[in-house]
């Protein structure tokens, strides 16, 4: 019953916005003086009704051109693998000199992959750069089967064949175990698509260490407690009516309530900077929120499985991580270099839950590791905003560039 009410409370809530909308265009245009003021204020009441919503759709990357040397190259997004559960998307770029193919594992956990837009902009600037571009579970047919924490696994090994031989792969937060279990598997198998560097920020490797408010919830109740509790059946409306999901909505409740008060205060914030007009201000925040609440669903057995798999059981850590029926060993990985980047204030990762990869690779020698520690970023500065730019970036690009 969880996604009916929600789907119940959205229409519910639809035509009230639409209102407010167009309440708002009727409002806010010019005023005499004595009335600008709290003309405004109305109109900026209505907005913030008005966007209250959240979307199902990816809002797009929306990248046109990047910096490369000293000129703005144009970037156009093109589909080098489509598959039901996920795209592998390519940035593709007119350059004179080729770079280094780089796969960005972004997260499953309830936001689309456009969530790493800053990321990525930030990689193109020296990087052939693909993205793994999930689908929304509710988007996707019944009959296309499940999705679990092993395909994620498989979806990276095929989008790396993709690529090719010589690439590079960088996972960003929860994936960061499937792709050491990817390239353990590849390394094992020698394959010739093991890409030559991997970089894992801000992942659960070993969420045992350093436990969080989020490692505490996810081992407090039974897995029975999460699949009763919040686990929904998509509306038949959809294209993927009557599967069984982990509503995104779910996932962005819990982010917020998390940091409640720092997002109450953003809201106030842009409900002033509408008042006053500051039209700029105002827009910074509200392409935040726009990316923020846009959401999709994971399916049943990709999000129960992550409970249990890697949060209560810490499979990988623990030697016990099965793919396809063998055992995964990072022991396998011999010549794929290995970075690790934590930020000394995440809160939903850890210090030490990222840096125990290094434990795991023991056939690794000790110039193929290195750890990066951003003392001063929680989880999103590891991988967004200044600090991302500035600090942890060249140590990333040149951790690549060294296995070139």
């Amino acid at each position: 019953m969880i996604y009916e009410a929600y789907q119940f409370q959205d229409d519910a809530l639809r035509p009230v916005r639409w209102f407010a909308r167009w309440l708002r265009g009727v409002t806010a245009p010019f005023a005499p003086a004595p009335l600008a003021a709290p003309r405004r204020d109305a109109a900026a009441a209505l907005e913030m009704i008005s966007r209250f919503t959240l979307t199902h759709r990816s809002p797009g990357f929306r990248i046109d051109t990047v910096p490369v040397g000293n000129r703005e190259v144009p970037v156009s997004e093109d589909v080098a693998l489509d598959l039901p559960f996920g795209r592998l998307l390519h940035f593709a770029k007119d350059v004179d000199t080729p770079q280094p193919r780089l796969l960005v594992a972004a997260p499953l956990s309830g936001h689309f992959a456009t969530l790493l837009r800053g990321t990525v902009m930030t990689l193109l600037r020296d990087h052939d750069v693909y993205v793994t571009d999930w689908n929304n579970a509710r988007d996707v047919p019944v009959e296309a089967g499940a999705f679990g924490v092993e395909d994620y696994v498989a979806y990276l090994m095929r989008f790396l064949e993709e690529i090719g031989p010589g690439g590079h792969l960088l996972a960003v937060c929860q994936p960061c175990v499937q792709s050491l279990a990817a390239v353990a598997v590849m390394s094992e198998d020698r394959h010739p698509a093991t890409p030559r560097s991997m970089t894992l920020m801000a992942g659960p490797i070993d969420v045992r260490e350093s436990p969080t408010e989020v490692n505490v919830l996810a081992t407090s109740q039974p897995l029975s407690w999460f699949e009763r509790t919040l686990i929904g059946r998509v509306p038949d409306r959809y294209e993927g009516g009557g599967r069984r999901v982990y509503p995104g909505f779910m996932q962005l409740l819990a982010f917020l309530t998390m940091n409640m008060d720092r997002h109450g205060e953003q809201h106030r914030r842009l409900w002033r900077h509408l008042a006053r007009g500051e039209a700029e201000e105002a827009a910074k925040i509200k392409d935040f929120y726009d990316e923020y609440f846009a959401v999709l669903d994971l399916t049943k057995e990709f999000y129960l499985e992550t409970i249990e798999r890697i949060f209560q059981k810490a499979e990988l850590a623990t030697g016990t991580f099965a793919y396809r029926g063998r055992t995964v060993d990072p022991g396998a990985i011999r010549n794929t270099a290995l970075l690790t980047v934590e930020g000394g204030r995440d809160d939903i990762c850890a210090l030490g839950q990222t840096a125990v990869a290094h434990d795991l690779c023991t056939s690794l020698r000790p110039h193929l590791k290195r750890h990066h520690l951003q003392a001063n970023v929680g989880h999103y500065g590891v991988f967004n905003g200044r600090r991302w730019e500035k600090e942890i970036y060249p140590v990333v690009r040149n951790m690549i560039l060294a296995m070139e």
